[in-house]
């Protein structure tokens, strides 16, 4: 596979690897908006042929790099990104206990949504 290319469809709220034009992992998340902004990682998905080639990682650094970039935290309830953030606090802040409280009763406000 050629070089991995990330983009962020905030309107879909998926953060896509692409690589030879297919989408080969991603990242369902959802934007926060109270008590502040924030990114919410809900599930991260690599396709089975494309698994340990270090995709789901990618993506996790790149939300983080993007929560940076705008300036909001990131509120991790995805199993992996949790894992990730925890290998790699040095480019992933710990999350505010607040934002996560908030993040988990949207989710259980929205049950469709993911």
């Amino acid at each position: 596979m050629s070089d991995i290319d990330i983009r962020d469809d905030r309107a879909a709220g998926r953060l896509e690897a692409v690589g030879d034009g297919e989408v080969v992992g991603h990242i369902e998340y959802f934007v926060l908006e109270s008590p502040a902004p924030a990114l919410v990682p809900v599930h991260t998905v690599v396709e089975p042929e494309h698994e340990g080639k270090g995709i789901a990682g990618s993506l996790a650094r790149e939300l983080y790099s993007i929560a940076a970039r705008e300036g909001v935290p990131v509120a991790p309830l995805c199993p992996y990104v949790v894992k990730w953030a925890a290998r790699h606090p040095e480019e992933a802040p710990a999350a505010d206990p607040e934002l996560l409280a908030a993040a988990k009763d949207w989710l259980r406000a929205h049950p469709g949504r993911f």
